[in-house]
């Protein structure tokens, strides 16, 4: 009735019956399938006492997967920095044949299962592989080790960056960049004193989140490392080996790692976005660019 008084038709959120319900199923949701079992691998990690979660994290083989797997973040996420930064870079500001097949190839890890992502690197670097005999020749050693994890996720991880960092610069547009090489500045004087100030709060999400998949990464590097016990077992792999073993103890213990990086990782997210968005504010020109951004996938549609 108040809608029809205030003149205007009436909305399905008018209905409190309807809003209550759907507020509901969504919590719901959230608080069983986020919210409880992040809940019980705190419980459980500390059902035990401090000694004995202190005693699990302090295992040798805990701690070598927790070093394997902050190894393998700084080596894959720094790689993957550049070439996202790189591929956005040159998709945005620059026209070239083969631009839309880039943008198909960038996503494709979204859409292939990490498994055969694994397999795939198999078929390449193993003993039966395409370099296998070149490399075993070669005494280099590319699967079930440091090398073969970092491969596989650096594949699971390629589009993050890009992904965050392409709909910004497309956004920006190009005159920026035009103005700065026009008044003589060189490409690279151009990126760090023009694009990458305009992108750096996109950049940094991009980081963060690809530094959270790599260190919980775990189907393509299970297929690629052996996993092998204190030798090629990164975090998420070990946690897999103490549950199958019965030691409930030290898998909630070493999962509660992975579940604190993902709440750190959650902060951090909500930091970089209000200070994208105060920055928006600030920069009405960067915040309201010509043409509305599109995803890689809308950009390869049109």
């Amino acid at each position: 009735m108040s809608a029809h008084v205030n003149g205007r038709p009436p909305r399905v959120g008018d209905a409190p019956a309807f809003r209550r319900a759907l507020i509901g199923i969504v919590l719901s949701l959230v608080a069983i399938v986020i919210i409880a079992p992040l809940a019980i691998i705190g419980y459980q990690a500390f059902s035990q006492g401090l000694q004995v979660y202190a005693a699990a994290i302090a295992h040798p083989d805990t701690l070598h997967a927790i070093g394997l797997t902050v190894i393998t973040a700084l080596i894959a996420v720094p790689i993957n920095t550049a070439f996202g930064v790189a591929a956005a870079w040159a998709i945005t500001k620059f026209d070239f044949w083969g631009r839309r097949f880039l943008l198909v190839v960038i996503e494709i890890p979204f859409s292939i299962s990490p498994i055969v992502a694994g397999v795939a690197y198999l078929f390449v670097y193993g003993l039966q592989g395409l370099f296998g005999p070149a490399l075993e020749s070669a005494d280099i050693k590319i699967l079930f080790a440091l090398p073969g994890i970092v491969l596989a996720s650096m594949f699971v991880t390629a589009p993050f960056v890009a992904r965050e960092l392409i709909p910004l610069m497309q956004a920006q547009g190009r005159d920026l960049e035009e103005a700065a090489t026009s008044l003589g500045a060189s490409g690279w004087r151009t990126f760090f004193s023009v694009t990458l100030p305009n992108i750096r709060w996109a950049l940094l999400y991009g980081v963060v989140l690809c530094n959270a998949r790599v260190m919980g990464e775990f189907g393509a590097v299970s297929v690629v490392s052996g996993n092998i016990r204190g030798q090629t077992n990164t975090l998420p792999l070990h946690i897999e080996l103490l549950y199958h073993d019965y030691q409930t103890a030290g898998a909630f213990a070493a999962a509660s790692i992975l579940a604190l990086l993902a709440v750190v990782t959650l902060v951090a997210k909500v930091l970089l976005e209000r200070q994208g968005a105060g920055r928006a504010r600030r920069s009405p020109a960067l915040a309201a660019p010509r043409a509305a951004p599109k995803t890689a996938s809308a950009e390869v549609s049109s």
